[in-house]
């Protein structure tokens, strides 16, 4: 009976496991149509008129659920507007709102995650927050310049990091743009192969063909 018993708290944890990658799949998944419906909009799409007339996608890695991460949540109210850097002239205006502390690959890590000063005066944005990183896959597989993840103010300590949602700064596809460079403590020592790939040694070459 004892082995029963067992044997079915075994059947049912496995059935949730399933259950909650199948849910996290569709949320990837809802993302990479929203992010291509933008690319293939014509006054969204910051491609190029050479590259956008043969746009089809933008090439994602694949969907890993264990890059979906439940981070601690620690709030920093004492922190001070600062001036991030971008890759012009531009002075965005971001305070730091919080950190999200996680494991990944058993090892410890600690991303800081802003807040827009200039957004949250649009009411659409103001439970917005934004965490641009970077990691070791930077310059190869994904951008050399980091990627981007939007979050919101979470209702608890806990917030979620869905790295297969992690996309590339406009800057990635035309010069023309001017993108927040993720801070050097935003830094995972790690590759994560989740979310949009190198736009220029994946994407141009797909065009093309």
């Amino acid at each position: 009976m004892r082995l029963t018993l067992t044997y079915i708290c075994f059947i049912l944890i496995s059935f949730s496991a399933v259950a909650q990658d199948s849910i996290l799949i569709k949320k990837a998944l809802k993302f990479q149509e929203k992010i291509n419906h933008e690319f293939k909009d014509s006054l969204e799409s910051p491609l190029p008129k050479e590259d956008f007339k043969a746009f089809k996608t933008l090439d994602f890695f694949p969907i890993d659920t264990n890059l979906v991460v439940k981070a601690k949540f620690v709030r920093t109210p004492s922190e001070s507007p600062f001036i991030m850097e971008t890759t012009t002239e531009r002075k965005p205006v971001y305070i730091k709102y919080g950190e999200a502390h996680f494991m990944l690959e058993d090892e410890e890590f600690v991303l800081n995650i802003y807040q827009s000063q200039q957004l949250i005066t649009d009411p659409k944005y103001a439970n917005y927050l934004f965490l641009p990183f970077t990691d070791n896959s930077n310059g190869e597989d994904s951008y050399a310049g980091g990627r981007y993840l939007d979050l919101k103010i979470p209702k608890n300590d806990v917030i979620v990091l869905d790295f297969n949602q992690a996309y590339n700064p406009y800057c990635a596809y035309s010069g023309k743009y001017s993108c927040p460079i993720p801070p050097v403590d935003n830094h995972i020592s790690l590759a994560i192969h989740a979310g949009v790939k190198n736009y220029a040694k994946k994407e141009k070459d797909t065009i093309t063909n």
